[in-house]
């Protein structure tokens, strides 16, 4: 039940609907990251103009390097920023199109189960700010303990981030189909294969080109999670 759920979703890759929505996906993050990528252009040309050549200042001070500095800031402090931001905003992009991927992967694989509920737009949407939200916290807390613990800390924030990517998508694909209360106690019952999935995500979300594909492929392997069937119970001796 571990590598299961992943391996089925890359099967259906060639999906129409996957292709859609990873394409639909794409374009998301792009504006996304344009857009800070802007923002974080504007903020470094006005720092190069402050720290451009100052006609008041001592003559053993060239300051051109830093209006250069400020320049350069824009494009590396974008790359960066889109390194942290990205596994964020895919779990947000990704509650978006949960319906869709997860009626493609029940249409091919669990044909009988009958139609699901879905959870309205606006809770879909509110639910997957908040799962971005706090994918974001932990990947903050994650970045400070791999400074603080190098190497320990960097395996720490891997795990943080596959429990957090993993219940938060589990939960909204479940929702589809019970209430909260009951998607959080079914979570918590497969817990081991919920966090294993989130880890493949966490992991794809820093291979370039790879990491477009996170969002469709986790939430996926998680509706195969979800339909997976429990384990037969023991019988008392």
């Amino acid at each position: 039940m571990l590598l299961s759920p992943l391996i089925r979703a890359l099967s259906q890759l060639d999906d129409p609907v996957f292709l859609g929505v990873v394409l639909r996906s794409v374009g998301w993050a792009v504006l996304v990251f344009l857009l800070f990528a802007e923002l974080l252009s504007g903020g470094a040309h006005e720092a190069a103009v402050d720290w451009g050549p100052d006609p008041a200042a001592p003559h053993w001070i060239d300051s051109t390097w830093l209006g250069w500095l400020g320049y350069a800031a824009g494009p590396v402090g974008a790359a960066l920023l889109a390194l942290v931001l990205f596994l964020p905003v895919a779990c947000v992009i990704a509650t978006l199109y949960i319906d869709r991927v997860a009626e493609a992967v029940e249409r091919r694989w669990y044909p009988t189960v009958p139609p699901a509920a879905p959870a309205p737009f606006s809770q879909q949407m509110w639910d997957g700010l908040a799962l971005g939200l706090k994918v974001l916290g932990l990947q903050v807390l994650a970045l400070l303990l791999s400074l603080l613990l190098p190497g320990v800390g960097l395996l720490l924030g891997w795990l943080i981030a596959a429990w957090a990517v993993g219940r938060g998508l589990f939960v909204a694909v479940a929702m589809r189909r019970m209430g909260r209360r009951e998607a959080l106690l079914l979570c918590r019952r497969r817990l081991d294969a919920v966090v294993v999935q989130g880890g493949w995500m966490a992991a794809l979300a820093v291979v370039p080109v790879l990491n477009l594909l996170a969002p469709v492929l986790g939430t996926a392997a998680l509706v195969h999670v979800l339909h997976a069937p429990e384990p037969a119970r023991r019988m008392p001796v």
